[in-house]
């Protein structure tokens, strides 16, 4: 089991978490694009980190393991944040924000324009 993160005053955080990871992965695996590669979902500071075997050899021609996406739970907004890699510039870039996690994932797994699955 993975301990729980607590914030700068101590009190446990609601994010990352081992239910909403399940949910990732699960919505992961449903995806429209690059199904033949396994991402990881993995915790992130205040949410999840998505990384995949770079498969279409666009991103990594050693078809190493890259960033796809980082999920991040703003819990004062009440809102999910979708981020995208830029990875010519190795930096995350907003993306677009929610307020169900069902709808971020949506947009991520579906992806029309190819900004997270390379």
């Amino acid at each position: 089991m993975i301990e729980p993160i607590s914030d700068m005053t101590g009190r446990l955080a609601p994010h990352p978490n081992d239910l909403d990871r399940k949910r990732i992965e699960r919505a992961l695996a449903a995806r429209k694009r690059y199904r033949y590669v396994t991402p990881s979902v993995t915790r992130a500071a205040g949410g999840y980190r998505i990384e995949s075997p770079c498969c279409s050899r666009n991103i990594d021609a050693e078809g190493g393991v890259i960033d796809v996406a980082l999920i991040n739970y703003r819990e004062d907004e009440g809102i999910w944040v979708l981020y995208r890699k830029d990875h010519g510039r190795g930096a995350w870039e907003f993306e677009s924000a929610y307020g169900r996690l069902n709808d971020l994932l949506d947009r991520l797994t579906t992806d029309p324009d190819r900004q997270f699955w390379q």
